[in-house]
């Protein structure tokens, strides 16, 4: 039998102050995916939590949702689906009862016997049942179990496990939504991951006796330990680290007879809106984009040799406003000062100067503009000043005066 493994589609997701939810990215990418279940006809389609983006999700979130719900259901597809720590439970599975027996199945509450479903010979090779654990934490476990010597996730989620009445002579797959690990060895993360590294892991021995275990939770796509422990990945970047990620899409997962590897296939969905991020000097990617005619795309653009102008800022956003692109951050890594590098007892480390933190912080309030040419020259010298450990009181009244001056400019800019 086989069945399409998707996690993480965080509908109602903005970037940037972008909704890709009313820009059109989610609602085209939920055509896709019913055009690609309605190709490969899975037995199911099962979805590993993080629906929605937020616990309170928008009319228009909920909405494609039931779109999509309803679109598998005309297509005789049962779908199985899980809350995750963007969910709430309890608005998930509103109405589950009732949209179970139009075979779409919401585990949104944890409990003490996992929701779980079972279709009877979808291909021949027996029974495969399907067990949903909504995300969850040690208290929650704790609770639901009446343990309250569970103190960890990998804890709870074993002791969970070991409580069902589970058949491991036929086939089963788990749905799980959480921070899963091969030995403590954790992934790395996409900046829209807010899960604290180090924390919440559960090792995927945890899951020996499952046939397949999909997860959600990390934005990419790969196994965990076994071919058959593995995550889908969200549907699109969700962040300007994730571009660097392998093309994402839905998991075909196809299961053989009992004990037998399953086969994985990733379908690649295009998204409506590349996301791309750029990283060099101006003039060569100045240069670059003017040769590269993509057209619809989501930007990001470091500068490395010189700070964002007012000039610099006019000419990207000209440029990819007139292609129908949208240049969501613009920003520059460039330090005039340089580093200066202390070596304090216990060890040597790296410090920024007191005038590149605050060039940084002035960058920062003034939308990615820069102080000019003599603010920098007052920084530098203030900069000197500091260093060499000067009291006020050793400065001419002509520098004095200067930083007064600067100082109130910027007060009045506030």
């Amino acid at each position: 039998m086989k069945f399409l493994h998707l996690a993480d589609l965080h509908l109602g997701k903005s970037i940037h102050g972008v909704s890709l939810l009313e820009n059109g990215d989610q609602k085209f990418w939920v055509r896709q995916f019913l055009k690609l279940a309605e190709e490969k006809k899975p037995d199911a389609v099962v979805i590993a939590g993080d629906v929605y983006d937020r616990s309170a999700p928008s009319g228009d979130a909920v909405a494609l949702l039931d779109k999509m719900l309803t679109a598998l259901a005309e297509l005789h597809i049962p779908v199985l689906m899980v809350a995750g720590n963007h969910d709430s439970g309890q608005r998930l599975s509103f109405g589950g009862s009732l949209l179970a027996k139009q075979n779409v199945h919401i585990a949104g509450v944890l409990a003490k016997e996992l929701t779980h479903v079972t279709l009877p010979d979808p291909d021949g090779g027996g029974p495969v049942t399907f067990w949903l654990m909504p995300y969850l934490f040690p208290a929650l476990a704790a609770q639901v179990l009446e343990d309250d010597s569970i103190r960890d996730y990998d804890t709870a989620v074993r002791r969970l496990l070991a409580a069902q009445n589970i058949d491991f002579s036929h086939r089963n797959v788990l749905l799980a939504h959480q921070n899963v690990t091969s030995n403590g060895v954790e992934a790395v993360r996409g900046g829209s991951e807010s899960m604290v590294g180090g924390v919440g892991q559960v090792d995927y021995t945890a899951f020996d006796g499952f046939d397949y275990v999909a997860l959600g939770h990390i934005h990419s796509a790969y196994h965990v330990g076994r071919e058959s422990v593995r995550y889908a990945g969200s549907p699109l970047c969700y962040h300007f680290s994730e571009t660097k990620q392998p093309a994402k899409g839905p998991i075909l997962v196809t299961l053989g007879a009992k004990g037998a590897e399953p086969q994985i296939e990733t379908c690649h969905i295009r998204p409506l809106h590349p996301m791309r991020e750029l990283r060099g000097e101006y003039k060569g990617l100045r240069d670059a984009e003017l040769e590269h005619a993509e057209r619809g795309a989501y930007i990001r653009i470091v500068l490395t040799n010189c700070r964002v102008t007012p000039e610099i800022s006019a000419f990207f956003h000209d440029l990819y406003q007139n292609r129908g692109s949208i240049l969501m951050e613009l920003v520059s890594e460039y330090n005039p000062f340089g580093e200066v590098t202390s070596a304090p007892s216990g060890g040597a480390r790296e410090e920024q100067t007191v005038e590149s933190l605050f060039s940084e912080f002035y960058t920062a309030r003034n939308e990615g503009t820069g102080p000019d040419e003599r603010d920098l020259a007052l920084l530098a010298f203030a900069g000197e000043q500091v260093r060499h450990g000067q009291a006020a009181g050793e400065l001419g009244p002509d520098e004095i005066d200067k930083l007064i001056q600067f100082a109130l400019r910027q007060e009045a800019e506030i």
